[in-house]
């Protein structure tokens, strides 16, 4: 990205270097609707991704015509690490074979959405509250590791060692006994525990990539809580009036979003921005980390 132009379409984005060298790509969607009164115009979900990198945090909010797997795979692009999603199936499908071919990516998934789901089972399976204590203690054990993200040089291959280290020692058998748990149990066809555990085992192998590469985070948390201010501005606002208004409301999502993940106070990033751009008509300013 650069001074006095605009964010690139979203599969234009996801080719740069921040992205290729980036160790994680968290991904999710929230839809937009747009108000009543645009009744002959439907607005795409946007699609939210944060690209982690240790010097060059950042996010992008884009407008997508679908949440279809060709969306996703443009989304995902070229990007060869790894990508954090949900268990929406468009993320699976663009890793597969197609007529673009299947994005180089692999997939990784959120422990947050599997407990979610338990969560819900339990108020009529009392026995999720089993799993649920042992989610709990993976979790524990993610609080007290270093980020990777917030060091450098030797401080950062040391935190990546304690991190695998820890995880093989304390998280595996944790994780062993979740599976067994699952194994055991009987639910009926369409019941809350069936879909949860049906959800969980369907998605087994990204979800147990964190024990083997200690870059993956157990959760798509980050990038969830990002989408607060788009889910909180369709509440209250109902949508924008038309699909120009989203596609302006999305480049502020990114670059406020972005302004707070560099460590800038958003509001002073737009005064900044504001007054840059009232001495030189038709200067862009970025946040501080894209500077």
């Amino acid at each position: 990205m650069r001074l006095g132009h605009p964010p690139p379409p979203c599969p234009g984005y996801t080719t740069p270097d921040v992205l290729l060298s980036s160790t994680t790509f968290p991904v999710t969607s929230s839809p937009a609707p747009l108000q009543p009164s645009q009744c002959g115009e439907r607005l795409p979900p946007i699609i939210q991704s944060v690209r982690f990198r240790a010097d060059f945090p950042h996010l992008r909010c884009a407008v997508t015509p679908s949440r279809s797997g060709a969306t996703a795979r443009q989304v995902l692009g070229n990007y060869q690490g790894v990508a954090m999603v949900d268990g929406y199936a468009a993320y699976q499908t663009a890793t597969k074979p197609g007529a673009d071919g299947p994005a180089s990516c692999s997939l990784v998934f959120c422990w947050a959405h599997v407990r979610r789901k338990f969560v819900e089972a339990e108020q009529v399976a009392p026995a999720c509250a089993q799993v649920l204590s042992l989610i709990g203690q993976l979790y524990a054990i993610e609080a007290g590791l270093p980020d990777p993200h917030a060091l450098e040089g030797a401080q950062q291959t040391a935190a990546l060692a304690y991190r695998l280290l820890v995880r093989r020692e304390q998280s595996v058998p944790l994780v062993a006994a979740i599976r067994e748990w699952a194994l055991a149990q009987r639910a009926l066809p369409g019941s809350g525990l069936r879909k949860a555990l049906e959800y969980m085992l369907a998605l087994w192998s990204g979800l147990t990539v964190f024990l083997s590469n200690p870059w993956v985070p157990l959760d798509n948390n980050l990038v969830e809580r990002q989408l607060r201010d788009l889910v909180l501005g369709r509440k209250n606002h109902y949508g924008s009036k038309s699909l120009r208004g989203t596609e302006v409301a999305a480049l502020f999502y990114s670059l406020i979003e972005t302004a707070r993940l560099g460590g800038e106070d958003p509001g002073r990033y737009l005064l900044r921005a504001a007054l840059a751009a009232i001495d030189n008509p038709g200067t862009v300013t970025l946040p501080s980390s894209l500077d």
